[in-house]
């Protein structure tokens, strides 16, 4: 659409949604001189305007500045703001995180496409420019990368067009309203558009121009838009790369190309093809590099625009990567082989600011995700910066291209489907607006060969308007599939995907699908809701790729925190989550879903998805190792192979070698652990580490690994002397040895004094429990609901009964507490002194049937925070639970209490480690208490808090300054889930039955 004057009833009217806007094109750069090619995006022809912009904001329409854009007006008033950036991250409007509800809900009755006319944000942003010299006398464009939710722009006072979509480029073309010297560029942003019902994704809704604006001047003849596709040979040794080219300019100009290899070879060319301004031209090549993953091969294209006399107009660089991409027999195949997604939803996100992420940020997130062996990302919920595709397309990481599109709230109220207004249905106003964020996608991204699938967006129900979409994706790209998950909610619509994509369907529920006549391939678009402490029974999943041949794998929810810095009172800077802002409404802490932090740190979920996510699979025994090799394309020999072995966690043997194993093979290779006739616990590790440095890696990073663990054949004997001395007393009954106390209490119901050498380590009566501080997952299934009475259990129980017996070397205390449950329970707890100065602790609960899932079975032992570091030989080296470990390795590992506090962004059950041989935690004296195994090894976690004290506080800074260190001797946990966050429960498997006897014992001693 062209119009001279703006209006703001555009903001209310979904048919329009640009104006003078030019069309939406590939995203390369271009140069009028061959050595300006190695500037790659800082092109000549190239102006930033970023930086520090004049700004003035009105929460509303009425109360703008209405004339700032003209030349005269007098900005001297303005305050200065930095661009790009949101404007709420800037001391204006307010920070608001929400989930699925519109933001204006229970402040303003709306339908769409209508808008609050009392509540939305206004920015007027005012910078001045010159144009620098290589832009001068050239037709001139405005490009803005990315602004949120609708802009009008005026260039000296004269009004140059509107845009909405707030993810992809938005240009316009300016070279009528320049002038020589010095320009004024005014543009108003609103926070709130028509467009705002259907960007409704789950993130923080901020407004403002948060991507980069520059300008950009094009030659004389100009390759405004490339095409580049690849087509394979049957066997895909040859290629055929086919260029469509759009052309604007001086018809006497004519075009050669040629392709480059990544050592700089020119492989092939073709001269001469005269001007056109649409043309196609194709280079056949032998013995081509496939992209993947994998190994993305990437070759250069250079295009190259000349007069007739040769001398050069323009020249292009475009990276091409070679690969097939298709559905075979209904299941997706990459250059022949069957693709398995090992992938994560990721939103652009920093805890400083928000979307307007840097390259830094980009750079930091695609290593990470390589070193998790993390394969694919869908960009949840909109298209991404474009740097994001070209890291992709190097790195080797398959997307999934999501178009700017979610109505979640239109459709979904109280977790319920009730479409009766959904938006854009069915309803013809909005079909070309969401077509032609589709297509502003499209054609921006479509070169890249790290996009595999167009989504046609998030949450949106299903009907007509996306159907279109669909079929366009079909139309203008046929090389690619076409993703919605939307459909699952209306199946008339069924064939608006060319796969069947679920959120959050269980894998119980999966394999009813894959079992019964499945007519597309399966991915799960979201799965494992990572939300807290959470991505328990990701094994579930990631068995079923080996099981069924149409499963082809799931995007995790979500790759990061979404939390913003936030400045307490004392100064101290805090991550922060949805209501902290006096936002309202608010989700809370529903964005706090990342196997990373918002301040990007690995979270300890990430351990058990690089694990489950590794493509070669080991599996050691004390000859050798089984490799299976489920690479696609490349051989295990590409890794170095480590292998060691290890005594009771102490290293006794290692070495390196190789081994060919070629993709998609399986191989048994031998190996030199040496022979071992001893009756200690002895553990064979095996690992793939890189051979060499990496993109994303130093040499020695370790991608794959199994572990193999020969237990202890029988315990070890202690041998021990009578010397225990005996104390009867009325309340007390004391134990001594030689530099050693310990002091049971019949009132209290267990040892009030345990010493060594003098040094006194309780701090309270150790006590048994029953409750965990709950997780997200666990509140979002009403866990605490269900299992309350084992919070009362854990704090009112009694000690009901004390009996003791001396015998020559030991000293027996028994003690039961009945628990009051419905029905009542027992636990009984024996504490054996021994000669040696050892404790051994017995602890029995007494199961009995009608009560609730038993959440956990420990004992909490209380010291002085002096007691500030740990050692413990058992899994780790993350935070791991029964649900949760399979990323976990035997081994020796240590720590400190501060350290072993997860930062979740609501404080909860965290820290656990389970298979736990021993536990040591001491002073910086090395003064300290060791915890053994008897029978069997046990769980344990050493935290600065109780579950109480975790309970209790919303966030980090809400606990208490640190007095203790909690030492928790735990028997059994139950594990954490993440089907999902608001419903599902943590699998029967690895639940406690609380109608069933359980009983552990450990063993104390001096370090």
């Amino acid at each position: 659409m062209n119009y001279t004057q703006p209006s703001l009833e555009w903001l209310e009217d979904p048919q329009i949604f640009r104006v003078n806007r030019i069309d939406a094109h590939s995203d390369h750069w271009f140069y009028e001189k061959i050595d300006h090619l190695k500037l790659d995006d800082d092109m000549p022809l190239k102006q930033n305007l970023n930086g520090s912009w004049r700004f003035s904001y009105s929460e509303n329409p009425s109360l703008r500045i209405k004339d700032f854009y003209k030349e005269n007006f007098d900005i001297s008033g303005f305050d200065y703001i930095e661009v790009p950036g949101h404007i709420q991250l800037q001391g204006y409007d307010k920070c608001q995180y929400i989930n699925t509800m519109y933001p204006w809900e229970g402040h303003d009755e709306l339908r769409p496409p209508h808008i609050s006319k009392t509540y939305n944000p206004v920015g007027s942003y005012v910078t001045f420019f010159n144009i620098k010299e290589d832009l001068k006398n050239k037709q001139t464009f405005i490009s803005f990368q990315g602004v949120e939710t609708a802009f009008y722009v005026w260039v000296n006072g004269d009004f140059v067009g509107y845009s909405e979509d707030t993810f992809t480029p938005s240009e316009f073309d300016i070279t009528r309203y320049l002038k020589d010297g010095e320009n004024k560029l005014a543009v108003e942003v609103y926070k709130r558009s028509s467009a705002s019902w259907i960007e409704d994704q789950d993130f923080w809704r901020f407004s403002g121009i948060f991507r980069d604006v520059y300008l950009y001047a094009i030659p004389e003849t100009h390759i405004s838009d490339i095409f580049v596709k690849t087509d394979l040979s049957a066997y895909f040794t040859n290629a055929k790369l086919n260029a469509a080219l759009k052309m604007v300019g001086n018809e006497n100009t004519k075009i050669k190309a040629y392709l480059e290899d990544a050592t700089g070879n020119k492989i092939v060319e073709v001269k001469d093809i005269p001007f056109n301004k649409e043309l196609t031209f194709s280079l056949d090549v032998e013995n081509v590099k496939l992209w993947s993953a994998e190994e993305p091969n990437l070759y250069e294209l250079y295009i190259i625009v000349e007069k007739s006399d040769n001398s050069l107009v323009e020249v292009i660089k475009q990276k091409v990567g070679f690969r097939h991409f298709e559905m075979k027999n209904k299941v997706m195949y990459l250059n022949g082989k069957r693709i398995v997604f090992k992938g994560v939803n990721r939103h652009e996100f920093s805890a400083r600011s928000g979307r307007s992420i840097t390259k830094e940020d980009m750079l930091w997130d695609i290593k990470f995700i390589k070193r998790h062996n993390i394969n694919a990302v869908r960009t949840s919920h909109y298209p991404n910066q474009s740097l994001w595709y070209k890291l992709c397309d190097e790195y080797g990481v398959y997307l999934i291209d999501e178009t700017n599109l979610e109505s979640h709230g239109s459709w979904q109220k109280m977790g319920q489907c009730e479409p009766s207004w959904n938006v854009p249905g069915n309803l013809p106003e909005w079909q070309a607006a969401i077509l032609d964020r589709a297509a502003s996608m499209l054609e921006r991204d479509k070169n890249h060969p790290s996009v595999l699938i167009w989504s046609c967006g998030n949450e949106s129900y299903a009907g007509e308007d996306i159907f279109q979409m669909s079929e366009y994706f079909r139309r203008a790209d046929p090389s690619r599939l076409v993703h919605y998950e939307g459909v699952t909610r209306n199946r008339d619509f069924d064939k608006t995907s060319d796969m069947e994509s679920r959120m959050y369907a269980k894998a119980v529920e999966i394999e009813e699908y894959l079992n019964n006549n499945p007519q597309k391939p399966y991915i799960s678009c979201e799965y494992m809701h990572s939300m807290g402490n959470s991505t328990g029974g990701m094994i579930k999943y990631t068995e079923l790729e080996d099981k069924y041949l149409m499963y082809q794998g799931g995007f995790i929810w979500d790759y990061g925190d979404q939390a913003l810095y936030r400045k307490l009172p004392s100064g101290k800077e805090t991550l922060s989550y949805g209501g902290d802002f006096t936002d309202r409404p608010s989700d809370y802490n529903f964005s706090g879903n990342g196997l990373v932090y918002a301040n990007r740190e690995a979270s300890p979920k990430a351990q058990e998805v690089k694990y489950l996510y590794q493509n070669i699979k080991l599996f050691p025994d004390k000859n050798g190792v089984t490799i299976k090799n489920n690479n696609l394309f490349i051989n295990a020999d590409k890794f170095d192979l480590y292998y060691k072995v290890e005594k009771e966690g102490v290293l006794i043997k290692d070495g390196i070698t190789k081994a060919s194993v070629s993709a998609g093979e399986e191989k048994y290779l031998g190996l030199p652990f040496g022979d071992y006739k001893c009756s200690e616990e002895l553990v064979f590790t095996v690992s793939l580490i890189l051979a060499e440095d990496t993109l994303w890696a130093s040499k020695g990073h370790e991608i794959a690994f199994g572990q193999k663990i020969y237990e202890r054949k029988e315990a070890i004997k202690v041998t021990s002397t009578p010397t225990l001395k005996v104390v009867h007393g009325d309340v007390n009954i004391g134990v001594h040895g030689k530099d050693f106390k310990v002091i049971f209490s019949k009132q209290e119901g267990g040892i009030v004094s345990l010493r060594y050498s003098g040094k006194e380590f309780i701090t309270r009566t150790p006590k048994t429990y029953y409750w965990r501080a709950t997780t997200d997952n666990d509140r979002g299934n009403k866990h605490e609901f269900k299992c309350a009475g084992w919070l009362s259990a854990s704090i009112c129980q009694k000690y009901v009964d004390f009996s003791m017996e001396e015998q020559v070397d030991k000293v027996i205390l028994h003690y039961t507490y009945e628990l009051p449950t419905i029905p009542t329970t027992n636990v009984k707890i024996n504490y054996e002194v021994t000669s040696d100065n050892s404790i051994k602790v017995n602890i029995a609960y007494n199961g009995v049937e009608g009560l609730p899932m038993l959440p956990v079975l420990g004992m909490n032992f209380r010291f002085l925070s002096e007691f500030n570091s740990f050692s413990w030989y058992g899994m780790g080296p993350e935070e791991n639970y029964i649900d949760r470990a399979e990323g976990a390795k035997l081994g020796i590992y240590s720590s400190t209490p501060l350290e072993n506090l997860s930062k979740y962004l609501v404080p909860q059950e965290c820290g656990n480690r389970i298979g736990t041989r021993w536990l040591t935690v001491k002073n910086e004296k090395c003064e300290g208490i060791k915890f053994s195994y008897e029978k069997s090894p046990f769980e344990f976690s050493v935290l600065p808090y109780n579950y109480m004290e975790l309970e209790n506080a919303l966030h980090i800074e809400d606990l208490p300054p640190v007095n203790f260190t909690n030492i928790n001797i735990i028997g059994k946990q139950m594990g954490v889930g993440g089907d999902d966050s608001w419903g599902a429960p943590v699998l029967p498997e690895f639940c406690i039955d609380s109608s069933k006897d359980l009983e552990y014992s450990f063993i104390i001693s001096n370090i």
